[in-house]
């Protein structure tokens, strides 16, 4: 497993639309551990293969509180089915989009269809944080970020900021391969 380097706004890249997995093989299953890994180490709660840089319909998500035992889910091309009419409000944050926090509503529950690292197909019922999780991490396969749930002025400041900033930083090194 290897930690990979995550893309920050205001990086085009988040904004693409992820294409569906064509097969759970090793190497999918290889690419969800390094984007745990990714993860537990950045620290988050969620991550979708898009931020860093694989535009492929796969995220991973692991809820367990600090101390707790990892109960990490791998998620290959979700797509939700139902929400409900109920709204929860979260604060929400994005690895993509470094130490800026809001307050999203969405749907209090989501139903979704997924294939797990097997292959096989599931459904969840999520509620709670995981329902609003796993509607973070899929907005991400369909190149929606989290602040365009918020409002204009709100979303501009926050973009005006981090094209500051990455003017700022070296450009990162992409490699093809």
């Amino acid at each position: 497993m290897s930690i990979k380097p995550l893309i920050i706004l205001p990086d085009p890249v988040l904004r693409q639309v992820s294409k569906p997995v064509e097969r759970v093989d090793d190497a999918l299953r290889k690419l969800a551990d390094d984007m745990l890994e990714t993860m537990y180490d950045a620290p988050g709660i969620g991550l979708a293969a898009i931020q860093i840089g694989e535009p492929i319909r796969l995220l991973v998500i692991d809820l367990a509180k600090e101390g707790e035992e990892p109960a990490p889910h791998v998620f290959v091309n979700p797509e939700i089915l139902e929400s409900s009419g109920q709204r929860s409000t979260y604060e929400e944050g994005c690895l993509s989009i470094p130490d800026y926090y809001a307050e999203v509503e969405r749907p209090a529950s989501v139903r979704a269809r997924y294939l797990d690292r097997s292959g096989k197909e599931q459904e969840i019922k999520a509620e709670g944080l995981m329902a609003t999780c796993l509607q973070h991490e899929i907005d991400h396969l369909n190149g929606v970020l989290f602040i365009d749930h918020i409002s204009k002025l709100k979303r501009d400041m926050v973009m005006r900021k981090f094209r500051k900033l990455a003017k700022d930083r070296p450009a990162p090194s992409r490699l093809v391969g």
